[in-house]
C-alpha cells in the first residue's frame, strides 16, 4: 500500500554508518504501526555509500534510493528526497545519527494533533566544539534579527512535514536554497520538539569551517536584502563623514591659513573609501550572481537511478509530471 510515513535520509559518504543507523530506524518503524517507505538520497557519495544501501535495500522492501548524478549538495539531496517520498507524513533526518530516529514517535504524535511541520530543536549539542556551537549561535541570533523570514533557532533539518507541507515545498524551485528558510517561509502550523543532540556515530563531519562560511551566505541572500541596505548605510555614513571632514579642512585653511592635512592622512582617506566601495560591490555581486544562476533554469539535480521501495504500488511512484526519462537516466 501507499506509505503513510516517508523517512528522508541524504547521504554522502556515510558507508560506515548506514547499517547502524538502519538497524535503529528499522525499530522505531517497527514500533510506530504505520505503513513506511526509507528513502535514501545517495549524494554522488565516492565512498561505499551505494554499495551498502543496496545491500540494506535488498533486506527491507521498505527502502528506496535516489542516486544522484554527482554531488548536488545536501539542500539539493533533500529537495530530491522531497521529490519523490510518497507519504502523508515526511520525516528528515541525517544519517550521522546525530538526530535521534527514537524521536519520530514524538514527531508523528505532534503531526496527528493537526501540525503541518514539527521541527526538532536541540537544547545541547554534545562533541561539537566550542568555536562551532558559539557560530552557530550568533548566524541563527542575526538571521531572526535581519531575516524576512522568522528561523526558529538552534533547529536543522531534522523534522516532520505533512503532505501540504511538503507539496508546497516542492513548488519552490530556486537553484540557491537554504532549506532552513524554506521550511520556515511556507508558514502552515509549526512546533518545536526539544531533544538533545548527540556526537556522530562514526566518520568526520562533511561541514567545515569554510564551507559553513558559504552556507551563512547563501541564508543571508536567500531571505533577506539586509546586507545590501548595510552597505548603503555605511556608504551614506562614510560619505556624510567625508564631508564633515572636509568642511572641517576648508574652513580651518580659510581662517586660520593652515594647509590642507598631509600624505598620512590623505592615504588613509582614500583606502578606507576603497574598501568599503569593494566591500559594497563584493555584496551586490553576491546577488547578481545568484541571478545570473536562476535565470539559466537548469534542472536543480540529475538523477542517475531511483529504485522504488518494493512494497510500493507502481501507480504510487513518482509520475512522468515529477521525473523525466532521458536515455535511461532520470532528470528533474
Amino acid at each position: 500500500m501507499k506509505p503513510v510515513l516517508s523517512i528522508v535520509v541524504p547521504a554522502y559518504n556515510e558507508a560506515e554508518g548506514l547499517a547502524q543507523f538502519h538497524r535503529r530506524l528499522q525499530g522505531v518503524l517497527d514500533g510506530v504501526g504505520l505503513s513506511a517507505e526509507i528513502l535514501f538520497v545517495n549524494d554522488g557519495s565516492s565512498d561505499a555509500t551505494r554499495a551498502v544501501l543496496d545491500a540494506i535495500r535488498s533486506e527491507d522492501s521498505r527502502v528506496a534510493i535516489v542516486d544522484l548524478s554527482r554531488n548536488f549538495g545536501k539542500e539539493i539531496a533533500l529537495t530530491a528526497g522531497l521529490d519523490h517520498a510518497l507519504g502523508d507524513a515526511v520525516v528528515v533526518i541525517d544519517a550521522d545519527l546525530q538526530d535521534p530516529p527514537e524521536l519520530i514517535p514524538t514527531l508523528i504524535e505532534r503531526w496527528r494533533e493537526g501540525y503541518d511541520v514539527v521541527y526538532a530543536r536541540r537544547t545541547r549539542r554534545t562533541g561539537e566544539s566550542l568555536l562551532k556551537k558559539t557560530t552557530a549561535k550568533v548566524f541563527y541570533r542575526i538571521m531572526a534579527g535581519i531575516g524576512s523570514t522568522a528561523i526558529p533557532t538552534d533547529t536543522g533539518d531534522f523534522r516532520l512535514l505533512s503532505r501540504r507541507a511538503v507539496d508546497a515545498l516542492t513548488r519552490l524551485r530556486e537553484r540557491h536554497r537554504f532549506m532552513k528558510g524554506l521550511f520556515s517561509w511556507i508558514g502552515y502550523r509549526q512546533v518545536a520538539v526539544e531533544y538533545v543532540r548527540e556526537p556522530r556515530f562514526t566518520g568526520n563531519t562533511k561541514w567545515n569551517y569554510w564551507k559553513l562560511w558559504n552556507f551563512a551566505i547563501e541564508g543571508f541572500t536567500s531571505f533577506t536584502i539586509a546586507p545590501l541596505k548595510i552597505a548603503t548605510y555605511i556608504g551614506v555614513s562614510t560619505a556624510a563623514a567625508a564631508f564633515v571632514y572636509a568642511t572641517g579642512i576648508i574652513v580651518r585653511t580659510i581662517v586660520h591659513g593652515r594647509d590642507v592635512p598631509g600624505y598620512a592622512s590623505l592615504m588613509v582617506a582614500v583606502l578606507f573609501l576603497g574598501g568599503i566601495q569593494l566591500m559594497s560591490l563584493g555584496v551586490l555581486g553576491e546577488y547578481v550572481g545568484r541571478m545570473f544562476n536562476e535565470t539559466k533554469g537548469r534542472p536543480l539535480y540529475l538523477i542517475h537511478e531511483y529504485l522504488p521501495a518494493r512494497h510500493v504500488p507502481l501507480g504510487d511512484q513518482p509520475g512522468p509530471a515529477l521525473s523525466q526519462t532521458i536515455d535511461g537516466n532520470s532528470l528533474r
